[in-house]
């Protein structure tokens, strides 16, 4: 099969999600899900399991990379756990989305995620992630943070020589919620600011660059990160520098790039909205701004709730077969024609997972 065209950044909401959860597309999705052998196994015992799609094929990622992402991939990631003394399993099923993954990338990651749900009786909670944008409980899972780097699986990677090596930048800082988040960023030196750490990464020498407001905790990750460079690449040489005492002359800013692009991050809105969706037109209808609870929520629509950070899907008990499989295409529709296309989304079947948190949150 020929590789998959990456597309620009954000490209992938533009995916025609039109015939997910037709009758065929059900029927196709039940036979897939029993012979899918990626699934197999699954969901068996507490823990974390990891899949990339990789040309419309799911994958096992390496379990010494979880935590690691390339931004022209998209991946799926089951979580099994136990609740209380309780024996029974628990399921979460998310399709995290690199900025530069394909439309092709999205919706198998999309379909396989439905799927996945499906092998295990409809049980899981199932969330869509978006690089650089994940919910609380994605970053959980990742006690050493989440790494994003760019490429991806269709780029033909091979092992390349210490003077072919593409110098990488990656940034250290703590998020609102208190998890440190690492990702790849450009080399200019104008996102090299006093309050996060860098490194450096050039192949047979890296470079952990402490700025003189970034936080211990900051640091210690970006330790973490240069031993786990060590372990799997074995002797490279690495420098501390210390942001308070390096002037700007040193070898780490003149191997960055003024010409390269800023990364620029978009901001949330605060606003909460609740909306019933019209399975007739694939629309959404505002029921109530602001100002409303669990008792708006009737057993025979489907809700989404927008409580500003992310997007709810509320599937009652006895809504319409068309509406209980198409949760994830209203989201998707829904965010397409908002200013925040990359919310995290939450599937939730009436009485599965606490939806005042959601509506609180």
């Amino acid at each position: 099969m020929a590789g998959l065209v990456k597309a620009k950044k954000y490209d992938w909401k533009d995916s025609n999600m039109a015939l997910f959860g037709s009758d065929l597309e059900k029927q196709v999705k039940k036979e897939s899900a029993q012979g899918e052998p990626a699934w197999e196994g699954s969901g068996q015992e507490v823990g974390l399991r990891i899949w990339r799609i990789e040309k419309f094929e799911v994958k096992d990622w390496p379990v010494e990379d979880y935590g690691e992402f390339f931004s022209g991939d998209s991946y799926i990631i089951l979580n099994t756990y136990k609740q209380g003394d309780s024996d029974a399993l628990l399921y979460d099923v998310h399709f995290w989305i690199g900025k530069e993954s394909s439309q092709d990338e999205y919706g198998t990651a999309a379909y396989k995620t439905v799927e996945l749900d499906t092998y295990h009786d409809g049980n899981p909670v199932q969330h869509r992630e978006v690089e650089g944008h994940e919910s609380s409980l994605f970053k959980s899972y990742f006690k050493d943070g989440i790494t994003t780097m760019e490429g991806g699986c269709a780029t033909g990677f091979k092992h390349v020589t210490p003077e072919e090596y593409q110098a990488k930048l990656f940034k250290f800082a703590r998020e609102s919620d208190g998890h440190i988040r690492y990702k790849q960023i450009p080399r200019n030196p104008n996102l090299v600011t006093p309050g996060d750490v860098y490194i450096l990464d050039l192949g047979e020498t890296v470079y952990q660059y402490n700025g003189s407001e970034s936080s211990p905790m900051e640091v210690a990750k970006a330790m973490q990160f240069v031993g786990r460079m060590k372990s799997k690449r074995g002797e490279i040489n690495s420098v501390v520098l210390d942001g308070a005492e390096t002037a700007t002359s040193h070898d780490f800013f003149q191997k960055l790039d003024q010409d390269q692009d800023e990364d620029i991050d978009d901001e949330c809105d605060n606003s909460k909205k609740l909306f019933r969706v019209n399975v007739e037109s694939h629309s959404t209808e505002l029921v109530k701004e602001d100002d409303f609870s669990k008792d708006d929520l009737v057993s025979d629509d489907v809700f989404i709730i927008d409580n500003g950070k992310a997007v709810y899907v509320w599937v009652g008990n006895t809504a319409s077969d068309d509406e209980k499989k198409n949760g994830f295409t209203y989201a998707h529709n829904y965010l397409c024609s908002s200013k925040f296309p990359w919310k995290p989304i939450t599937v939730l079947k009436e009485g599965q997972g606490c939806i005042e948190t959601a509506i609180s949150a």
